[in-house]
């Protein structure tokens, strides 16, 4: 499947749970909190329901988090095959900052991972799988770090390791702003302002999904990118010690094997958070679900299935 047929956006409502949600004011990491250090944001999401609800589902609900950049659109067609093969519901969730969420001036994995585990007690979901890519992937593991009840954990292309990010990123911030001042009528002007910064036309395929009509005609990005520019630091951080903080429940981590992001070398250090991780490699890039899509369907399937 090519990257960018999973780029396509399918129809979906923001759904803003705030008002309705009962929030604790205890500070426990297993549930959703509000505090000084911690403010939730409303989570939009786009579920792909139980094909056959009078079957018995064959595994527990499914919740996916994107990377950076990113939103619930990109998984569309993925989560509707999930939701096919394992009989069960699957929740794709916009973080803080991207597609239909809310906006926040922080954007660090500690508020991320509170505005996920509130989102999972909105929906009563007490124990489902969480599966996070890139970004979402850190999101997931600081989860489980934090013992939110989950029943297993899928983490595409990410380790629990500090980092610096790529000066790519910043790059895309630079030309996104570029982008936006630059007032386009059209996508293909912006495609023709971003070509120049960014050859390949999967990834601005990708970013240009961000790209939204505005009230005057023309084009606007809908998430706050002088937001996510000042906090690109904050992305790279992984705030848990090797040997004290430890997740014992099920968890695949699924790499890609021309990426980089996790590495042999890793392998160890992963173990003394994770003890029961399964590493799996497929040959692909970063975006290893949209590159080789059949693969990882299976791999997500037959470990959903597990015993």
């Amino acid at each position: 499947m090519l990257v960018k047929s999973l780029f396509q956006r399918p129809h979906s409502l923001p759904y803003n749970y705030l008002a309705r949600a009962q929030w604790s004011t205890r500070c426990l990491a297993t549930i959703c909190n509000t505090s000084e250090s911690l403010s939730p944001v409303a989570l939009a999401y786009k579920e792909s329901p139980k094909p056959s609800p009078q079957n018995d589902s064959k595994s527990q609900p499914i919740v996916i988090l994107h990377g950076l950049f990113g939103s619930k659109q990109n998984w569309g067609a993925l989560s509707k095959a999930m939701a096919s093969r394992l009989n069960t519901r699957v929740f794709a969730v916009d973080l803080r900052n991207h597609g239909e969420s809310g906006h926040s001036q922080d954007h660090d994995y500690p508020n991320m991972a509170n505005d996920v585990a509130c989102f999972l007690k909105e929906q009563n979901l007490e124990k489902p799988i969480v599966i996070g890519h890139s970004m979402g992937g850190k999101v997931a593991m600081y989860l489980a770090l934090n013992r939110t009840p989950m029943d297993r954990v899928v983490v595409v292309d990410m380790a629990p390791v500090k980092v610096r990010l790529s000066s790519e990123f910043a790059g895309y911030v630079t030309v996104m702003k570029e982008i936006q001042q630059a007032h386009v009528k059209k996508q293909s002007e912006a495609d023709n302002i971003m070509k120049k910064s960014v050859p390949d036309l999967s990834v601005r395929q990708f970013l240009l999904t961000n790209l939204k009509k505005d009230a005057k005609e023309g084009y606007d990005f809908r998430i706050p990118i002088d937001i996510l520019g000042r906090k690109l630091e904050n992305l790279g951080q992984f705030d848990f010690a090797a040997g004290e903080d430890k997740y014992e429940g099920k968890i695949l981590i699924i790499k890609g094997n021309k990426s980089g992001y996790v590495r042999d070398k890793d392998t160890e250090l992963i173990k003394t958070f994770f003890p029961q991780v399964r590493i799996e490699g497929l040959d692909a890039g970063h975006w290893v679900h949209a590159e080789k899509s059949e693969e990882f369907l299976k791999l997500v399937t037959e470990f959903a299935t597990e015993k």
